[in-house]
């Protein structure tokens, strides 16, 4: 029996993809120029891999800001449930942490790959390890793919290359090169889930600095608030990352102004919290303004607030004016930082851009413009925000293109 489907890519959706061909009966052949598969899964989750989020399939679709109407037959068929039974079953345990993320009990990244992997092999897999660089067709149909040590054929192949984000890991490009060479549209692609440039250095004075349970506002140029949670962030010698920053990325527009605003105590009014600083006012009636600090704000903060809210440090905590105290609860509440961009694309978690979803089957993943292309993963046009989304979307797509490339010739 000849090669039924060839997926190109190494990757979770790759892997997924034929993984689920070959359950499906067809004779799969899996290309990856890295030296191991699933490469970019090693470093997800800062080396955990949060691996799906413990919630509804329509959730995840709230947590799509582009084109999340096109997954939901994918993920309708393949759900964050099924996601969790999969790995499971394939000897990664899992468990749920804060924010429904799912992460292996293991909390190693290796887990995940190792279940891939072991299905792989109960798939019947051929992994080669080759760099695809065209996709072969004949009379307007996929008939294989030219790689750097020869040629393969087989009537489906399923692309699923990778964003442009991180290419150390093998995510360079190529796919959008190979779609683009067949007449596909290929939507720019930009980092999304990416770390932001502060216009300014005072994030470079908090460099390493990271603030838990903080209020994350994004506002555009008219101070209109764009995106808004509550979570971690983190103080950088460019600016700003950490898992709200990420998340508020993906509703950035190239060339446009924003800023973002800090409340530094989320669950605390103004009134509340002016009581607070009253409080400790009192308790340290003879320090000096920036010795009375440590209470409210972090040690590495603490320069930055005292410069920031225009009261001397040296100023005796008993003679702080009503007026100077309004200037730091305000600035407690909206320690703004002004955004200069985003860190390049090649540092982005996932990207935004790639084929057009115009051009895919939903249901499918199929081409609509070649027979027997298919697509899945970050390739296409999709993405979402941090949680584990991102990767249900690799299994959701990379579970559709698999049994419906090898339905094709089986």
């Amino acid at each position: 029996m000849g090669i039924a489907v060839i997926v190109v890519g190494g990757g979770a959706a790759g892997m997924f993809a034929a993984i689920q061909a070959g359950y499906a009966g067809a004779k799969v052949l899996l290309l990856e120029p890295n030296d191991r598969l699933g490469k970019k899964l090693y470093i997800t989750g800062k080396g955990r891999c949060n691996l799906t989020n413990h919630c509804p399939w329509q959730d995840v679709l709230k947590n799509v800001p582009r084109n999340g109407r096109f997954l939901y037959s994918a993920l309708s068929g393949f759900t964050p449930e099924d996601a969790e039974t999969f790995f499971e079953s394939h000897g990664c345990a899992v468990k749920v942490e804060r924010g429904n993320r799912v992460f292996p009990l293991s909390d190693k990244s290796a887990s995940v790959v190792d279940a891939l992997k072991t299905a792989l092999g109960y798939a019947g897999a051929e992994v080669v390890r080759a760099r695809a660089k065209q996709l072969l067709t004949e009379e307007g149909r996929i008939v294989g793919v030219r790689t750097e040590r020869g040629d393969y054929f087989a009537p489906a192949v399923i692309l699923a290359t990778g964003g442009k984000s991180y290419p150390a890991t093998g995510s360079t490009g190529d796919g959008y090169r190979m779609a683009a060479a067949l007449g596909h549209t290929i939507v720019p692609p930009v980092g999304s889930l990416v770390p932001m440039t502060e216009d300014g250095g005072w994030c470079a004075r908090m460099q390493g600095l990271s603030l838990r349970n903080v209020r994350m506002r994004l506002l555009d140029a008219g101070g209109k608030t764009v995106y808004d949670e509550l979570g971690e962030l983190l103080f950088t010698h460019f600016g700003l990352s950490g898992p709200v920053i990420l998340s508020a990325s993906a509703h950035m527009e190239q060339g446009k102004r924003y800023a973002v605003s800090i409340d530094l105590k989320p669950a605390l009014d103004e009134e509340k919290l002016d009581a607070r600083i009253l409080r400790d006012f009192a308790d340290n009636r003879n320090r000096t303004f920036e010795n009375a600090l440590s209470g409210l704000y972090p040690r590495a903060m603490i320069p930055v607030i005292v410069e920031r809210s225009g009261i001397p440090g040296e100023t005796r905590v008993n003679a702080v004016t009503k007026v100077q105290r309004r200037a730091l609860l305000e600035l407690t509440k909206d320690f703004r930082i002004a955004i200069s961009g985003l860190r390049p694309v090649e540092e982005a978690i996932v990207t935004s851009g790639g084929v057009s979803t115009k051009e895919i089957d939903p249901k499918t993943m199929a081409s609509r413009l070649i027979p027997g292309l298919y697509f899945a993963g970050e390739i296409i046009d999709v993405d979402a925000y941090t949680g584990g989304f991102n990767l249900q979307i690799a299994w959701a797509t990379g579970y559709a293109a698999g049994i419906s490339a090898a339905a094709r010739n089986t």
